[in-house]
């Protein structure tokens, strides 16, 4: 056990929406939802949070919640909530992909877009508390409070090598657009883009990645994880080999950031919407905005 990982106490509220919503999407009944609620108590009573973090909590939730259904071991839970998302980016895409072609600066752009599509996150928020379609149609409104493009611009300018590890459906279709204008700035980099290995909460993979035509501007690999984050030393080992010849790296999302935060050197860029007290904390950016954040040179508040 890693005792230096821990579950934050004011984590917990947002546990207990996760499995408030896992509850509601595996439709459990009343007693099957008690069940699950107490065995997370009970892994966070047993542990103290001291040993685990959140991501460890939700997929041991998921995993019991899939078995209380009774609908079998490969059901996925969020799967007609994450192909909703990605029709819906998939419509607004054209769009986008537009603005960022006649942009002054496609690539900055393009990097804005990737960013603000991090507002498709149920893992932050309950299901049914998103509106989808609302938060698209404003996606181009919201504020950065950390963009560091200068030193991004000149990583990708050297760079042979790109290691793009995803996080949520519907995202990934504005990931998408942001890998398209990497590539058509620089057609010789290696990219490659790394989604989960199992489903949990509405993260991507493979299926998803396919549905959003990512594997036609990348690379798509699973990264072997099956936690709504990146834990390295839980992750394949073709996963890590990539991770450690990589001469830039992207994380996008709460997940990742939370996960990735304490091995982060300079290669790494975190992109993700600052949506809880603690990020803002460790990020040192006010909540509710926007960051593309070089890792090395991050000073929680």
């Amino acid at each position: 056990m890693n005792t230096d990982r821990h579950i934050s106490a004011e984590c917990y509220p947002c546990v207990f929406e996760q499995l408030h919503s896992l509850a509601r999407v595996t439709e459990l009944d009343p007693g099957n939802g008690k069940i699950l609620f107490e065995h997370s108590m009970r892994q966070l009573l047993d542990t103290g949070g001291k040993g685990i973090v959140v991501q460890h909590l939700i997929r041991s939730a998921t995993d019991r919640a899939i078995a209380l259904s009774g609908k079998g071991a490969d059901f996925d839970p969020y799967r007609a909530i994450k192909k909703q998302s990605n029709d819906m980016a998939l419509q607004y895409a054209p769009e986008f992909r537009n603005k960022i072609r006649h942009s002054p600066d496609p690539l900055q752009e393009a990097v804005k877009i990737a960013a603000a599509g991090n507002i498709i996150d149920f893992g932050a928020k309950r299901h049914g508390s998103l509106d989808i379609e609302k938060e698209l149609r404003t996606i181009d409104e919201r504020a950065f409070g950390r963009f560091d493009f200068p030193e991004f611009s000149r990583r990708l300018n050297s760079a042979g090598r790109l290691l793009y590890i995803c996080d949520n459906a519907g995202e990934i279709v504005f990931d998408r657009l942001f890998i398209e204008e990497i590539r058509r700035s620089y057609p010789e980099l290696q990219l490659t883009c790394a989604v989960r290995e199992q489903p949990v909460i509405n993260d991507a993979v493979l299926g998803d990645a396919l549905d959003a035509g990512l594997h036609e501007e990348a690379a798509v690999i699973s990264s072997g994880s099956i936690y709504p984050g990146t834990l390295l030393d839980e992750t394949s080992e073709e996963f890590r080999a990539l991770f450690d010849n990589a001469d830039l790296i992207i994380s996008k999302g709460q997940g990742n950031f939370e996960t990735l935060l304490d091995v982060a050197d300079e290669r790494l860029f975190f992109i993700l919407r600052i949506k809880c007290d603690r990020m803002s904390r460790l990020s040192n950016v006010p909540k509710g905005e926007l960051v593309l954040m070089q890792g090395g040179r991050i000073r929680p508040a």
